[in-house]
C-alpha cells in the first residue's frame, strides 16, 4: 500500500493550528458583526454558468470543474476530445464547479433571493474556496475567504466603512498593515489618456503584474500585448504618480477624473477616524473583471514587519454589474476579502497568536484503580457541567504514563485519586510546572480552576 497522501496545494491541521485559526475567524466574525454584516452561506458547487467568464481568461483556466456523475464520457463531445479541444469538451462532461471566490455565489444569491433580502444588503461569509493554482508560500488551492459585502447602494460610505473594518481586524491582530486603495475608473481614464482604451484588459492584466515584474517587465509585457512604444510611456509616467492633486491635472479622460473624486471621497469619510494606514496606489489594478470602481488591497507593512515576504492578504472592490450577470441589473455592490491562509501565515512567523488561545483542557484525572477511576468520572462531570474543561484518562495504573499524557498535551493540572479520596469525597491535583500538590474538596477545585 502506498503511503497516504493530500492533494497538492491542501493542508491537514493540527489541535493547536485549529484553534489558533478559529482565533483569526472569531476576531474577524466579531468585526463583521459589530459593522451589522449578516451571515450567510452557498454551496462547496457552483454551476460552470454560474462561475466562468467572471474572472477573466486567466481566472476561468484556474477553475476546478467537476466530472458529470456516473459515466461522464457518455454525453462527451467526441469531436471537441479527437481535436484535443478542452474549451469545447469541458461543457460535455462537467456541469459543476468548486467555487473560485465567495462573490460571484453572493451575486448570484442576492439574484435568487432578491424578494427575501432588505437592500442595502449587508452580508459577510467565511467559507473555502478552491483555485488551480500552483502551490507556493502563502498560497494554496484549498483555502477560506472571509467575505464583507453590501449590495444596493452606490455610497462611498460603504468603501470608508470597509476600510475601518481592515483597519480595526489588523490592529486587533497585532500586525501592522498597509491598505492601498485605487479605482479601476482611474485605470480606465489612464487607458483613455494613452489612447488604448479598448486594450484596458491587457493594460490592466499587465499592471497587475507589477509588484513581480517590476517597471522593464511591465513595459515588456505591455510590448508583448501589441501596446505602442507611446502609449507605454504615458501609462508608465502616470504609475509613476502618488499624489490625487497631481494625477487630477494630468488626467484627460473624465471617467478618469470621476475615479479620483471617489477616492478622495473615501478618504474624506475617514480624515478624522484615525486610520492612517491607507494610501492611495495608482498601480493598484486588482486583475479580476468584474471591479468597476474603487479597488483595495491589503498588504503586511514591511517597515514595521521587516522579515516578513508576503502578497496581499485582503483585497476587494466596487463592482457595479456583477448581478447583472444573473438578470439583476442597477444593483451596485461593493465587498472585501481576508486572506485567512496568509494572515495565519504571517501571524505564526511573527508570533503573534495569543498564548491564551491554546488553552485547553485545565485538568486530567488519572487513577490507580476501577473504584477510583469511577470517582474520577463522577468528578470530571461535575468540572464540566460547571464550564471548566477537564478529561480522564481511559485506563488506570501505571501513574507515570497518564502524568507524561498530560504533559505531552500541555494540560497543566493533573488530579491523582485513589483510595483516600474516593473515602474522603475529595481530590488530589498537582501542578505540572511548579510540581505543588494540593487535597481539596470538589467545590475547593471547582473555585482554584476557575481562577486559573
Amino acid at each position: 500500500m502506498s503511503k497516504p497522501s493530500i492533494p497538492k496545494g491542501t493542508r491537514d491541521f493540527l489541535p493547536k493550528e485549529v484553534m489558533r485559526r478559529k482565533y483569526i475567524f472569531q476576531t474577524i466574525e466579531g468585526v463583521f458583526q459589530k459593522y451589522g454584516y449578516l451571515p450567510i452561506e452557498t454551496p462547496t458547487m457552483e454551476t460552470l454558468e454560474t462561475l466562468t467568464g467572471k474572472y477573466g481568461e486567466e481566472g476561468d483556466k484556474l477553475l476546478f470543474k467537476v466530472l458529470n456523475n456516473g459515466d461522464y464520457l457518455d454525453g462527451a463531445s467526441q469531436e471537441a476530445f479527437a481535436r484535443k479541444d478542452y474549451k469545447a469538451l469541458t461543457p460535455s462532461i462537467s456541469k459543476r464547479g468548486l467555487r473560485y471566490d465567495l462573490t460571484v455565489p453572493f451575486a448570484r444569491f442576492v439574484v435568487m433571493y432578491q424578494n427575501d433580502i432588505s437592500f442595502p444588503f449587508k452580508r459577510y461569509q467565511i467559507q473555502p474556496v478552491w483555485r488551480a493554482d500552483r502551490p507556493q508560500k502563502g498560497r494554496y488551492q484549498e483555502f477560506y475567504q472571509c467575505d464583507a459585502d453590501v449590495v444596493g447602494s452606490d455610497s462611498l460610505v460603504y468603501e470608508a466603512e470597509l476600510m475601518s473594518i481592515y483597519h480595526e481586524v489588523f490592529k486587533t491582530l497585532g500586525l501592522g498593515v498597509r491598505i492601498m486603495i485605487n479605482n479601476r475608473k482611474i485605470l480606465y481614464g489612464m487607458a483613455e489618456s494613452a489612447g488604448i482604451a479598448a486594450q484596458f484588459v491587457d493594460m490592466t492584466t499587465a499592471i497587475d503584474k507589477l509588484d513581480k515584474i517590476g517597471v522593464d517587465g511591465l513595459i515588456k509585457e505591455l510590448m508583448n500585448r501589441g501596446l505602442s512604444e507611446q502609449a507605454i510611456e504615458k501609462i508608465v509616467d502616470m504609475l509613476a504618480i502618488d499624489k490625487l492633486e497631481e494625477l487630477d491635472g494630468l488626467m484627460e479622460s473624465e471617467i478618469g477624473k470621476l475615479g479620483i473624486k471617489e477616492v478622495q471621497e473615501t478618504f474624506d469619510f475617514l480624515k478624522d477616524c484615525g486610520i492612517h494606514d491607507l494610501l492611495f496606489d495608482i498601480s493598484l489594478a486588482r486583475g479580476l473583471n468584474y471591479y468597476t470602481g474603487c479597488i483595495f488591497e491589503v498588504k503586511v507593512d514591511t517597515d514595521k514587519h521587516e522579515k516578513i515576504s508576503m502578497g496581499s492578504i485582503g483585497g476587494g472592490g466596487r463592482y457595479d454589474n456583477l448581478t447583472e450577470n444573473f438578470g439583476l441589473k442597477g444593483v451596485s455592490g461593493v465587498g472585501i476579502s481576508f486572506g485567512a491562509e496568509r494572515i495565519y501565515d504571517v501571524l505564526d512567523e511573527l508570533k503573534l497568536f495569543p498564548d491564551t488561545i491554546e488553552k485547553g483542557v485545565k485538568i486530567l484525572f488519572c487513577s490507580f484503580d476501577a473504584p477510583s477511576q469511577a470517582y474520577a468520572f463522577k468528578v470530571v462531570s461535575t468540572l464540566r457541567n460547571q464550564g471548566i474543561p477537564s478529561d480522564i484518562y481511559p485506563d488506570f495504573g501505571k501513574l507515570n504514563k497518564q502524568m507524561k499524557y498530560a504533559d505531552q498535551l500541555g494540560i497543566p493540572y493533573v488530579a491523582i485519586i485513589g483510595e483516600d479520596e474516593v473515602h474522603s469525597s475529595t481530590v488530589t491535583y498537582k501542578n505540572l510546572v511548579s510540581g505543588e500538590q494540593t487535597t481539596t474538596s470538589i467545590e475547593g477545585l471547582i473555585e482554584a480552576l476557575n481562577k486559573i
